[in-house]
């Protein structure tokens, strides 16, 4: 250590700003005697220390082991420097500088600090339902542009006061440099209005809005990244009615409660699903339903679990605290929808469906849904990776040219790298209407702008009808790269493991635009960053009707038994044929003979589906991938039994589905249950795809599987399969960072690019 007096420059690259990095460094540089400056810059924080050299090494040592707690430092960088004769440590204005690389923090939930005084009757912001500090609230979805100061987010147009300012200016106060800093005399304020926009006359809104949710009403919520459309979760009624207006026939409902004494009388959370709900992050956590409970049925039916989460703002914990019980939570759109985020648009769509609204005046830069998580396999794995998480990047392996990837159609998410990081956006959803195509082209335009990054290249799923692939194709200064579905899956699942491959990628979900150009989905690949081959597949079957098939699974089952079974299929005595109308039948009968926008499909999701119809348990869905879930939901665990899992071919081998529908009907005309019957479709596939994976590393040597695609949200398939291979001696890559579905497609995309590049 240099007891001598030294001068030093520390430049800190990470999530620096906005989480009380400045008045951290203030604090310990002033117990270290140490005079200099930070400041915020476009690329970090940058620190300029004068004083004992070993005060210095001091600094830097608890700089990096004890940073405050919403910090994540990536890189620190020291250098000497010239005395320039500093009489004491301050905090600079921020600078803007050429190289604009900092990292966002994401939004956070209220802290326990400012917890307190929200219920605190004696403190000035008792019950002020925009309380934040440093160390928690806003910030991704109220940044316009770095670096992070107060004009450059929704906070600009409130100006602090006298008491505020103070605060906000003070290095030895919690709210020093806290950007959206409010109070009740300054700060944003809420109002409650009806569907009219007629403002309802009370002294306290929030109390008023409890009352109304008491009373069965369907409330429009402005919270963090948009609005939630909130029912009373125990009042089925309240609930079908908000089901009926939004329409959202089926699809589970997320839950939000007061804490986790509140949980338990609905929900069996596990240790790990405690410690994720009551994160910083708050997401929606997916977890076993308590039984019998209060709930009513119409939030989660047909399912054995439901989405919880815990308050995030003091906005929510106010309204809970108020009302008590559980509420639904669920976006505040109507469905297929990006969620509301400004309250004209919030009125404009949801006044048929909400009967009261309550809102604010601070605006939403950017919308944010809820993010959804649920543990498997040891880890919490993403359904989607939204609020909370996003704009953390995936830290990449090495560095990579600049990529825009525009994801695929469905949960579309876009990514942008820079450098060794991959920025992989919030959840943009569906991009099948206009709604959702302005969202995703106004996503990309303010990720550009916040992480300073002009694309060398843009990729895109092959699809040429995909609204995402359309928008790159129109981008006619910058070269194109079209990624197949299926690859850009498992070079997600590489990305975000830090390896090149080559892997077994088992790439399995609903539809993919194949290489072939039929609809991929039952995938085994043998693959790297750039390339891939197709090692094996389910063989291909009609999809009868096209999409209609996907909404219908009944078409599905009828085109596997004609698959299997050919003329011989009506003679089969199975109830599934038994209650279809003849007629309708022989008419799918006849598309798929004649070839009448019947494509061909490899896809494991289809077979999900139409083994679900198969066994009388989903003729029709309601949203996406209900089928497969209601199937695992089914099985009360995998089987000792299994069908047949046969595959031809040599290099490309293609499993046989006659075994495994015979093993299905011959169990159905023996009465045998459905819940046995699940259990043996998944440990079907869980033991004949690790087989495949066998054969496939005596041939290639490759003793490493990654595992991606939307199938693997599937609880039964996904530990089955981890599980298995890891027994065979396998190493098994799956996700953490990114969600295995198509929210996943775009790093994948991205990262392959890049890499052929």
């Amino acid at each position: 250590m240099d007891p001598e007096m030294a001068s030093s420059i520390i430049e800190v690259d990470g999530i620096v700003q906005g989480v009380g990095f400045r008045p951290f460094v203030y604090q310990l540089a002033r117990r270290r005697g140490l005079s200099g400056e930070v400041a915020n810059t476009s690329s970090g924080v940058v620190i300029r220390l004068e004083g004992l050299g070993e005060q210095i090494e001091s600094f830097l040592k608890e700089l990096e082991e004890k940073p405050p707690p919403l910090a994540y430092i990536v890189k620190v960088q020291a250098r000497k420097a010239p005395f320039s004769g500093f009489a004491d440590f301050s905090i600079a204005p921020s600078r803007k500088d050429e190289n604009r690389s900092t990292l966002i923090s994401p939004d956070m939930c209220v802290c326990d600090d400012c917890l307190k005084e929200l219920f605190d009757p004696g403190d000035r912001r008792f019950e002020y339902p925009f309380i934040n500090c440093t160390n928690c609230g806003p910030r991704y979805t109220i940044i316009e542009d770095i670096p992070y100061d107060r004009p450059k987010t929704s906070m600009k147009q409130f100006a602090m006061c006298g008491r505020c300012r103070k605060e906000y200016d003070d290095p030895r106060d919690r709210r020093f440099h806290a950007q959206p800093n409010a109070c009740p005399e300054c700060g944003p304020q809420v109002v409650l209005l009806d569907r009219h926009r007629e403002k309802i006359s009370c002294e306290d809104p929030v109390e008023k809005a409890a009352q109304l949710l008491c009373a069965g009403k369907i409330l429009a919520i402005k919270g963090l990244g948009g609005f939630h459309l909130a029912a009373d979760a125990e009042n089925d009624r309240a609930v079908a009615t908000l089901r009926q207006r939004k329409h959202r026939e089926e699809k589970p409902l997320a839950l939000m409660a007061l804490d986790m004494e509140a949980v338990r009388l609905f929900a069996d959370p596990t240790d790990e699903d405690e410690r994720l709900l009551k994160s910083a992050r708050r997401p929606i956590v997916v977890m076993a339903k308590k039984t019998p409970n209060r709930v009513g049925e119409q939030v989660a039916p047909s399912n054995r679990n439901f989405g919880v989460m815990l308050p995030y703002t003091p906005l929510h914990y106010l309204i809970l605290s108020k009302f008590g019980g559980p509420l639904v939570m669920t976006s505040g759109n109507v469905s297929e929808e990006p969620i509301c985020i400004e309250n004209d648009d919030a009125f404009f769509r949801m006044s048929n469906i909400a009967d009261f609204f309550l809102v604010h005046d601070r605006d939403i830069y950017l919308r944010s849904d809820d993010s959804i998580v649920r543990n498997m396999g040891g880890h919490a794995r993403f359904y989607r990776r939204s609020r909370g998480y996003v704009p953390m990047p995936v830290f990449l392996r090495r560095t990579f040219p600049s990529v825009l990837a525009c994801g695929g159609e469905l949960k579309n998410t876009v990514c942008l790298t820079k450098g060794d990081k991959a920025f992989l956006s919030q959840h943009v959803g569906d991009l099948e209407n206009m709604a959702t195509l302005d969202f995703f082209r106004m996503t990309i335009d303010h990720m550009k702008r916040i992480v300073d990054v002009e694309p060398e290249v843009i990729a895109c799923d092959m699809h040429p009808d995909y609204l995402s692939t359309r928008y790159a194709m129109e981008q006619h200064d910058l070269p194109v790269v079209p990624i197949q579905h299926h690859h850009a899956h498992i070079v997600s699942c590489l990305a975000e493991n830090k390896r090149t491959g080559p892997v077994i990628g088992l790439s399995f979900d609903g539809t993919g635009y194949g290489a072939d150009g039929t609809v991929w989905g039952g995938e085994v690949l043998i693959a790297d960053e750039k390339k891939f081959e197709r090692a094996g597949h389910l063989d291909p079957v009609a999809m009868p009707g096209g999409a209609a098939a996907i909404r219908e699974p009944f078409r599905m089952a009828l085109s596997y038994l004609l698959h299997v079974y050919g003329e011989n299929v009506n003679d089969l005595d199975i109830a599934f044929l038994k209650k279809r109308d003849s007629g309708k039948a022989r008419i799918i009968f006849e598309m798929i003979g004649k070839k009448i926008n019947s494509p061909q499909t490899s896809s494991l999701g289809r077979l999900f589906d139409g083994v679900a119809a198969l066994l009388g348990i989903r003729d029709r869905v309601a949203f996406e991938g209900q089928a497969a879930m209601e199937l695992e939901m089914a099985a009360k665990g995998l089987s000792s039994e299994c069908y047949d899992f046969l595959w031809e071919g040599g290099s490309t081998r293609v499993v046989s589905l006659g075994p495994i529908i015979e093993g299905i009907v011959k169990d159905l005309r023996n009465g045998e249950g459905v819940d046995e019957i699940s259990a043996r479709f998944h440990s079907t596939l869980v033991l004949g795809f690790s087989r495949m994976c066998a054969e496939i590393r005596e041939n290639t040597g490759i003793d490493a599987v990654a595992l991606s695609g939307g199938s693997f949200q599937n609880k039964l398939l996904f530990e089955g399969l981890l599980r298995q291979l890891q027994k065979m001696g396998f190493e098994v890559l799956a996700h953490r960072l990114a969600p295995c579905n198509d929210g996943g497609l775009a790093l994948g995309q991205a990262v392959s690019a890049a890499a052929r590049l």
